[in-house]
């Protein structure tokens, strides 16, 4: 009489001796390890990979935990064949695997093959196609195919919409929405439930590296005297001008973002945190599983202007140093600390550690700094 071995975890964990050269080294890992494993990895693009090398992975991937998309680079609409309203946008590619098809198809491993490679694409600005739904037949869809060159693209929602237990995601757009000059810093970081919770932006007209500092002091460098106050010259030159507009682009910026998370929010109900971010690293939307939860309860207020979430009415704390030397040797010339929060809100928009939290080393140390000095109130309406 003869046994077939069972194809199961306690088999894979351990085989009969005679039958272990028939195996990979990967079958006698449990699918708990394994996952583990492909959490590490989270790139969809190498997931996809992962789904080509085994049914046995093509079957664990789906409940993949922690998620990266990555968008690679920026294309042109120009050659799409697409009746998209908003034909001539610029348009995502993001290199990575098309992991819904390649999940959704258990049969051919060759179509498995060629979906490893396919780009995904939607449109870059205002992002609305790159995670907009569906609005016409003949338009741009967020769970839709375009050819393109031959090329197959698919969105983000088609990505994920086979993932069944993601908790982390994160989205890496290839650079931050605000164009601004060369020389000059601008991060900021929001964090969102049905509307804007709190924001903090840190700007600087220029940053002085430690060896371009040690130049500047051969040089004789005279740096005006700093009391804590700002100066006159801040009204006068433009300085204070400037930071409105810093202001009020982080804030659109963190509102389109927002808005258009809604799709991957809805149909991912096991997601415990979300981060939109850039390689640039300038900009970060964040939201927490309660956050999440409230936002499918309570639905956003759209801006009527563009497909973005409504800012509301805000209360701003501003701190401003002429000059802020960092520990690291660092010059940030202009610092620029902005905290936001609604109008409405119960929680102090000087909260220390909120603030101080909310941005990478050195710049962390930076707002830490510039939130011991003197602080000036502003008042912003909804827009």
């Amino acid at each position: 009489m003869s046994y077939l071995l069972r194809s199961d975890p306690v088999s894979r964990i351990h085989p009969e001796p005679q039958s272990l050269t028939s195996f990979d080294h990967f079958d006698l890992l449990p699918d708990s390890l394994l996952l583990l494993i492909f959490d590490k990895v989270a790139d969809v693009k190498d997931l996809g990979r992962c789904c080509i090398v085994s049914r046995r992975f093509h079957s664990l991937v789906p409940f993949v935990e922690n998620v990266l998309v990555r968008v690679d680079c920026v294309i042109s609409d120009d050659d799409s064949s697409s009746d998209d309203d908003d034909n001539n946008n610029r348009r995502f590619s993001l290199n990575a695997a098309s992991i819904s098809d390649a999940v959704a198809d258990g049969g051919s491993f060759s179509a498995l093959f060629r979906l490893v490679f396919a780009p995904i694409f939607k449109p870059f600005q205002a992002l609305g196609q790159f995670l907009g739904p569906k609005r016409s037949s003949s338009s741009s869809s967020f769970d839709g195919e375009i050819e393109q060159g031959g090329v197959t693209h698919h969105s983000p929602t088609q990505v994920l919409k086979n993932f069944n237990e993601i908790r982390f995601l994160r989205i890496e757009l290839p650079t931050g929405e605000l164009g601004v000059e060369d020389g000059i810093l601008l991060k900021w970081r929001a964090d969102f439930g049905s509307t804007l919770d709190n924001c903090m932006i840190l700007g600087a007209s220029s940053v002085i590296r430690s060896n371009q500092v040690k130049k500047n002091l051969e040089n004789c460098v005279v740096v005006d005297e700093d009391n804590g106050n700002i100066p006159e010259s801040f009204y006068t030159n433009g300085g204070l001008k400037l930071r409105v507009v810093w202001t009020i682009s982080s804030l659109i910026a963190a509102s389109a973002r927002h808005y258009l998370l809604q799709p991957i929010i809805t149909e991912h109900k096991t997601l415990d945190r979300l981060v939109l971010s850039d390689a640039d690293g300038q900009g970060v939307l964040c939201m927490d599983r309660e956050q999440l939860e409230e936002l499918r309860v309570t639905p956003l207020s759209a801006s009527s202007a563009s497909k973005r979430t409504l800012v509301p009415a805000l209360n701003m704390r501003l701190w401003y140093a002429p000059q802020l030397d960092l520990p690291d040797g660092s010059v940030l010339k202009g610092a620029t600390l902005v905290a936001i929060r609604p109008s409405e809100s119960k929680k102090e928009v000087c909260d220390a550690s909120w603030l101080s939290d909310a941005f990478e080393e050195p710049y962390g140390t930076a707002a830490k700094m510039l939130i011991k000095r003197r602080t000036y109130c502003l008042e912003m309406n909804s827009f």
